[in-house]
């Protein structure tokens, strides 16, 4: 048992939680404090919407336009461009420092360094670029999109295109809806 564990079964408990459930949504600052003495850090640019959304005070619209940010290629290097993002006071998040990590990396850097394609707006040419995507399943999907709407989802793209689970499974690591 960690020295700084009061023998508080209400923090026990609290830390039993922390320790096993990964979705637990911090409640209070005191929460906080305990998850950052556990160890648990949210790296600013990598985060999940489940990561997000752990973290006191933030909206699943919030989560969701940070990680569409982080997407499209913006970097966050401190708690103040969090809050810039988010069009709020960056004193509202100070607490949520603890948690936060804010790593840089290089593009080349990350496992998955390709940009995801959103094949309801790419071109056939930048489809053509895809790995497992060719000039005739390119013109597919333009041509598909074009007569019968967006795809809605990776589901959608599969049975729209006809699409094997093993073309599904190598694209799905491509494309983002």
């Amino acid at each position: 048992m960690n020295n700084w564990l009061p023998l508080n079964p209400k923090l026990q408990k609290l830390r039993a939680k922390l320790l096993n459930d990964p979705y637990y949504r911090l409640q209070s600052g005191e929460e906080i404090q305990m998850a950052a003495k556990l160890g648990i850090r949210i790296d600013a640019n990598l985060a999940t919407v489940d990561d997000w959304l752990r973290l006191p005070g933030l909206s699943i619209h919030q989560a969701r336009s940070l990680v569409e940010l982080c997407r499209s290629g913006v970097k966050f290097y401190c708690i103040e461009d969090v809050a810039a993002a988010l069009s709020m006071p960056a004193q509202r998040l100070a607490a949520l420092n603890p948690l936060l990590t804010f790593s840089y990396y290089e593009d080349d850097s990350l496992v998955n360094n390709t940009q995801l394609i959103n094949p309801n707006t790419a071109t056939i040419e930048k489809l053509a670029q895809i790995p497992f995507i060719d000039l005739p399943l390119a013109q597919a999907v333009v041509q598909n999109r074009l007569a019968a709407g967006p795809f809605r989802n990776l589901i959608d793209f599969q049975q729209r295109l006809d699409l094997s689970g093993d073309a599904i499974a190598q694209l799905m690591y491509y494309l983002r809806f």
